[in-house]
Formats: C-alpha cells, structure tokens, sequence
C-alpha cells in the first residue's frame, strides 16, 4: 500500500515527507495506522555521522494508532484495536526469556539500526529502492507502519493516542528508572538531572511513588518551573550551583538516588558523589567521554547502573502508567505540543531547540 512518511535523506536536510510503499504484515506482525508518534532525542541521533543508523530513514519510535490488518500467527490483537508501540526485542535471548526484554542481546541491532536482520525494513520508496524503515522496529513518523505484535501493547478506546503516544519510550524510559530499576520506596529521596521529557517522567513517576524528596537539576529555568509543578519539591540551577554541593546540602548525607538524563560524564561523576553511602546512580543514556571515576568513590556501596527503557516490560508497565495518568498521578497534559506530519520540520527543530518538552506528530487525514 502507498503511505506517506517522514524520510531522513540526509545528515543536513530537513525531513521531507515522501510517497513510500509499505508492504503487507507478514507473520507476527500487524499494520497499525499511525494515530500520533512522539519525537525524541534518539530521533536526532542518525543526524551524526557514523551512527549505526544511516539516511534514507524513516525516524519515529512512539507510535499509536489503530491495527488495520494482522499477520499469520498473531492472536492477542484483532482489526480494530487501538495501541501503543515500544521497543523491539528478540524474545528469545538469556534476558528475554528471563522477562528482561529492556536488556535484549539484540537491543541496539533491532532498535538502533533501523533495520530488520538483513533487511530494510517493509518501507520502499518511489522508485523501488529499499529506505531503512524498522527504527525501533517501527518508524513510525508515517501514516502506516508494518511492526511484530510481540512490541505492541493494546489499550482501551476512549483514551487520547496523540497524548499517550509517548509512553511507549520516553515517558516510560524516565517513569521505568524510578519505579523498575530504582524500585524507590515511599520515604524515599532522590535527584533527577536533566528535566526534559524524560527527567520530568521521572519526576512524577517520583511523586506517584510518595518519595519524600524530589530535587530536579537543569539549567533551564523554564523547566525547573516545569518540574516543580510535576512534583519537585525543589530545584537548582546547574549553571548557578554545583550539583553535588547542592543535592548534598538539600538532604544531609547524600540522596538515596540520582536519576542522570544529560549523557553527560560530568554529571555522572558529580551523581555519583551527590548519593549517600550504597546510594545508586542511575544512567539514562551514553556518557560523552569516557567516565573518570576513582574505585574508592564506589567503596562505600554506591552503585552506578545503566538503564535502558526504564528497566520496564511494556505490556506490564504501560498499563500501569496509564492508571496513574486516569488518576491524576502522571499529569502528562501539559508537557505534549502537538504538530501536523506536514510540519516535521518544525516540530524537530523545536525539540533541538528545547521549545517545548514533547512533539508529538498527528499524520494528516484526507
């Protein structure tokens, strides 16, 4: 079938919506006509040179939208089902039989490539040849998308695809790492660096857990005013204060938890030193240099983990951040723009920009 998507041609040029070919859902597979499709800063990365994930492709990685057609074999989804799509994983490593699909053998090879195997993915463009279509295993920046059933998670009707759109990646990314990977108690405190999309998960997923202390750090006011609406119970400035003096002289001792989302060494050096002794640290996201961290600044039974998707099982944890949503406790509202497909263009610059926390791209209907 003929669909429109947003196709990367190049490191430089904007996204350009294109006529591409989409082929039938094979086995284990649906067709899911895209409703909405959240932007992240994983979005951004086939721009740099060298990426695992290289032009022509077919960004987008928090779809929802309706199943129009499944595949042989598939039996939890039926026509007309409204859903969410997350991360891909293999289903049959070590850690995916173990219930860990967040921590697949084969996680960067089938989410970060854009590719299926030795295959593009089921997108053609005009003229036939092959455009890397399987991002996150899928590329939904498009009005249709073909992706496995075994990464797809249906919800009830009434609820706003084009506001629970990012759940399936950023928002539980940030939600998973307090509530999965941390596992943090009521009573608990704990530090998120980095308040965008993600941190400001992170940050209400810390309220919803009865933490009782919430400090976010950014050096954008504009979102420390953000979180302190979601549930912060105070902020600092990072360009103003040092963020292990400040977390430290906030709760004596040291936190119990520090959230990083910048992908910044320097920050995950300064967390480390913010946490009381057999604190964890917990990294969202690729330091940009390689860490300089003495073995005596772990000694005292601190911990640094690295997460991936929150540490969270989509079909589980969904479900579960939608009943905090429908009870007041994960007020995504406010933090969604949302953009017609037609303005992609825009609606990425605005999150490089940092304009607004969360685009979210709504395919136009004909």
């Amino acid at each position: 079938m003929h669909i429109n998507a947003a196709v990367l041609r190049d490191l430089e040029s904007p996204l350009a919506i294109e006529t591409l070919d989409l082929r039938d859902p094979g086995s284990g597979e649906v067709l899911v006509e895209i409703a909405a499709t959240g932007l992240c800063h994983t979005d951004l990365l086939p721009r740099r040179r060298g990426f695992m994930a290289a032009p022509p492709i077919v960004l987008g990685h928090e779809g929802a939208g309706v199943v129009r057609a499944i595949g042989a074999g598939v039996d939890a989804l039926q026509v007309g089902d409204h859903v969410l799509i997350s991360y891909a994983s293999c289903g049959n490593c070590r850690n995916c039989e173990a219930g860990e699909p967040f921590n697949c053998y084969r996680f960067f090879a089938l989410n970060m490539t854009g590719r299926q195997g030795d295959s593009s993915g089921p997108m053609l463009d005009a003229d036939g040849d092959p455009v890397a279509s399987s991002w996150f295993g899928q590329s939904s920046l498009a009005t249709h998308t073909v992706v496995a059933a075994s990464h797809v998670v249906a919800v009830d009707r009434d609820l706003p695809l084009e506001l629970l759109a990012p759940l399936g990646c950023g928002f539980q990314t940030g939600a998973g790492a307090i509530l999965r990977a941390l596992r943090m108690p009521a009573g608990s405190t704990v530090a998120v660096v980095g308040v965008g999309a993600v941190g400001l998960a992170a940050v209400m997923a810390a309220r919803a857990a009865d933490c009782a202390e919430i400090i976010a750090v950014d050096r954008n006011p504009a979102r420390l005013s953000v979180a302190e609406k979601v549930g912060a119970t105070r902020s600092f400035d990072s360009t103003v204060e040092n963020i292990e003096r400040a977390v430290r002289s906030a709760v004596r001792g040291g936190v119990d938890a520090v959230v990083d989302t910048t992908g910044s060494a320097d920050v995950v050096e300064a967390a480390i030193g913010a946490v009381r002794p057999g604190g964890r640290v917990a990294m969202i996201g690729t330091a940009d240099r390689a860490l300089s961290i003495a073995p005596g600044a772990l000694a005292a039974g601190k911990s640094l983990i690295g997460v991936i998707e929150g540490g969270a099982v989509p079909g589980e944890f969904l479900p579960e951040l939608i009943k905090l949503w429908r009870a007041g406790k994960f007020p995504i509202d406010d933090l969604v723009s949302v953009y017609p497909l037609d303005d992609i263009a825009q609606a990425e610059a605005d999150l490089r920009s940092g304009a607004v926390v969360k685009p979210v791209v709504v395919p136009s209907r004909n």
